[in-house]
């Protein structure tokens, strides 16, 4: 495959991604097999990035559609660039590396290009994807994101991952160690601010910076200061949701407005022959930011690949600007009941992980959470205030 410099971006730690991918998640009303379908349709056109995750719980199909297009000599392995998550329930740093395995078995593969943090907010093992208790509220757990990353508790701590890794006293299973037994080739993170990829940043004994950190990022939450911080950390941030989201009720309010509708967008795009979507796509891509496009529509898909070749003016980049108003599709709402609304604010979620551990270990908390709500934002200002 040749794949021309401004296609593709070079990561901190020497591996290229692919600036435009092909988003893989479906709501489970959707039948598995299109995101093979679409899979197929996505790497004929010409996607070589392929996002997906453990908790879309479709690997297995759109494994298929890898294997089946390398098969058929559309593609080789090497020409593509595979994207999968670790989910919270398994960000113990002993389960991080089953976590993996678990995608890679699905996928049929030896290994994935990237691994990312999916969410940083861990809960309660187990094969629920949500758990939750009696209440139907999401259970949280206590670990620390930056064990999860690379266990820092130093060598000679006795920990329950040497059983399940086979390793040595001390050793574990998490992110940094997947890369080191070449089971992803890069690391990174997902749904981060600034504060939480400090942790990590700031860790001692730090080996592998994330390369990237994937977040919603579309004209209407354009996440600017991110951006800014995460060019200055040498850190690709990867937009998703670009072109305003599905429109599923258990993550998307039903009277989200339709980022596609916008009349900005659909001016410039009749101005330069081409769809909302292709400008919205187009619009990342001058920023510097690697975009992921989502759709099972084999029409769409196409079009969607077809963004190499026009370009905005910086007129048009600075209209579409305007158009930020920090507004989220993407709710999480088995989240916001235990946590009210984590996902307001510009840079993702706008509380730290030490406020995770401390909600998780305070019933108190807990039981006085309609009091002690209001008074949150002060103690910990979102980012995008600072």
């Amino acid at each position: 495959m040749d794949l021309k410099p401004s296609r593709s971006v070079k990561l901190n730690d020497g591996h290229s991604m692919p600036v435009l991918g092909f988003g893989t998640f479906a709501s489970k009303e959707v039948p598995k097999s299109k995101a093979m379908e679409a899979t197929k349709v996505a790497i004929d056109v010409g996607f070589r990035h392929i996002d997906a995750a453990y908790f879309y719980q479709n690997e297995e199909e759109v494994g298929q559609a890898l294997r089946d297009k390398i098969a058929d000599g559309t593609v080789k392995r090497e020409d593509l660039f595979y994207t999968t998550k670790i989910w919270s329930t398994f960000f113990r740093p002993e389960l991080v590396r089953q976590c993996l395995e678990r995608s890679l078995k699905k996928l049929g593969l030896d290994y994935v290009d990237l691994c990312i943090i999916h969410i940083p907010i861990a809960m309660k093992p187990g094969e629920e994807l949500i758990p939750k208790d009696a209440n139907g509220k999401a259970i949280l757990e206590t670990v620390d994101i930056r064990d999860t990353w690379e266990n820092h508790r130093g060598p000679g701590i006795k920990t329950s991952a040497n059983k399940e890794c086979g390793g040595r006293e001390g050793e574990t299973c998490a992110l940094e160690k997947c890369k080191d037994a070449g089971l992803s080739k890069s690391i990174g993170v997902s749904n981060f601010n600034h504060k939480q990829l400090e942790l990590i940043l700031n860790k001692p004994g730090l080996k592998y910076k994330p390369t990237c950190n994937q977040v919603e990022c579309h004209p209407y939450l354009n996440q600017s200061k991110l951006l800014q911080f995460c060019k200055s950390k040498d850190i690709v941030l990867v937009a998703y949701s670009a072109l305003g989201s599905h429109r599923d009720p258990n993550w998307i309010s039903s009277d989200s407005p339709y980022l596609l509708e916008d009349p900005v967008l659909m001016t410039i795009a009749k101005k330069h022959n081409r769809t909302p979507g292709q400008v919205a796509l187009r619009y990342q891509l001058q920023r510097g930011v690697v975009v992921l496009a989502k759709s099972f529509n084999e029409k769409r898909i196409k079009e969607n690949f077809q963004v190499f070749d026009f370009e905005l003016t910086p007129e048009d980049m600075k209209a579409i600007d305007s158009l930020n108003r920090n507004f989220r599709y993407s709710k999480m709402s088995f989240f916001e009941e235990v946590l009210n609304d984590p996902w307001s604010g510009q840079c993702g979620y706008t509380f730290g992980f030490e406020w995770v551990r401390w909600i998780t270990l305070t019933i108190h908390f807990w039981k006085n959470i309609e009091h002690m709500l209001p008074n949150i934002s002060e103690t910990f200002p979102p980012p995008v205030s600072v």
